[in-house]
């Protein structure tokens, strides 16, 4: 897995925030556009592609998208 490829399959849980604004170091909380639906959309986009169940617990701890990636590739 690929912080690369986790980027590109986070940011397409997302309608409306272009694709620029999604980084390693994005603070994912603080886009306009995230949501409590998207944070399911991500728990389930990582159970689908990687085989890996988040809990809410695992969201919490995280604050940029790197962050979140650590966790998903530690439970691999």
């Amino acid at each position: 897995m690929e912080i690369k490829e986790f980027i590109e399959n986070f940011a397409s849980q997302f309608d409306d925030t272009p694709m620029e604004e999604f980084k390693a170091e994005t603070q994912f909380r603080d886009l306009d556009e995230w949501s409590s639906l998207i944070a399911l959309s991500i728990i389930a986009m990582v159970d689908e592609e990687y085989d890996v169940t988040l809990k809410g617990d695992d969201m919490k701890a995280a604050n940029t998208i790197e962050e979140l990636y650590q966790i998903v590739k530690s439970k691999l």
